[in-house]
């Protein structure tokens, strides 16, 4: 039975030989890492944004404190990505 030789070794990540050749910025795949987690950190249904609804003041209700928090989520997805390829990307860095 004749097996891949590949089957064995742990998966590259893609970003490794894209920086390594020159056809990513190290530093551009950084800034997408930091706006990627904070995009993610977020969300009401990521771990942070379940320990901010658990921990929600007193005087919110939950439900506005919750479309709040979604809001914010969804202006964060669409905008965050947007503005760090204008600084980043769009120059010409």
């Amino acid at each position: 039975m004749d097996r891949d030789h590949r089957a064995g070794r742990p998966l590259r990540p893609i970003a490794i030989p894209l920086v390594a050749e020159g056809g990513l910025s190290a530093g551009l795949f950084v800034a997408a890492l930091a706006v990627s987690s904070t995009i993610v950190d977020v969300s009401p249904f990521s771990t942070n944004g379940a320990l901010m609804l658990a921990n929600r003041p007193d005087t919110i209700d939950e439900n506005t404190y919750y479309k709040q928090i979604l809001g914010y989520a969804t202006i964060v997805t669409l905008v965050g990505p947007l503005l760090v390829w204008a600084a980043l990307v769009l120059p010409g860095w």
